[in-house]
């Protein structure tokens, strides 16, 4: 449980990834960590690409990011959405700026990139948006995990094993 007493945002909107969304939630949860989903409407139940639902705990508007530890930010079609919400936007800005794990993965890049966050960022993602990911400065590999400080990036649905395991050990990391 060496996660005990963290606390991370897991980010949601409609079509996300099911497994990109849950599989990081419990592997944190897991060793301890408390993980709270946030979306625009605190109590909506959004639905993700293959039917699986998760409901918000709390609204984007109520959260403050010094209060959590990292922030997990989910693939399929939501980051297109989450990106357009200027406090989620300023949630990842200041996780970056305070060094807290930030875990993205396949699409999830784009918030990030929305966040004016990653140039000279060595990262992954889902090979369609590597353009996206270079033109904001990014450096871009074909691996299955890639962590550069505290920016743990991964590509698809097969590659959360080792992702899960890298964000945990950033968030053990962190202070």
């Amino acid at each position: 449980m060496r996660l005990t007493g963290k606390r991370v945002i897991a980010l949601v909107d409609e079509e996300f990834e099911d497994l990109e969304l849950w599989y990081p939630v419990y592997r944190v949860r897991e060793e301890g960590a408390e993980v709270h989903l946030v979306g625009a409407e605190k109590g909506k139940k959004y639905i993700g690409k293959y039917g699986v639902p998760a409901e918000a705990e709390i609204a984007y508007e109520e959260v403050e990011s010094q209060n959590y530890d990292g922030i997990l930010v989910p693939g399929g079609w939501a980051p297109d959405k989450l990106r357009r919400y200027p406090k989620v936007l300023q949630l990842v800005r200041e996780m970056n700026e305070a060094k807290k794990p930030i875990g993205q993965i396949c699409h999830a890049g784009w918030v990030l990139i929305s966040a004016k966050i990653l140039n000279g960022v060595t990262v992954t993602s889902t090979p369609g948006i590597r353009d996206d990911m270079e033109n904001a400065g990014a450096i871009w590999k074909d691996e299955p995990v890639v962590t550069d400080g505290h920016i743990i990036s991964a590509r698809r649905p097969p590659d959360l094993p080792p992702y899960g395991a890298a964000f945990c050990d950033a968030l053990a990391a962190a202070k």
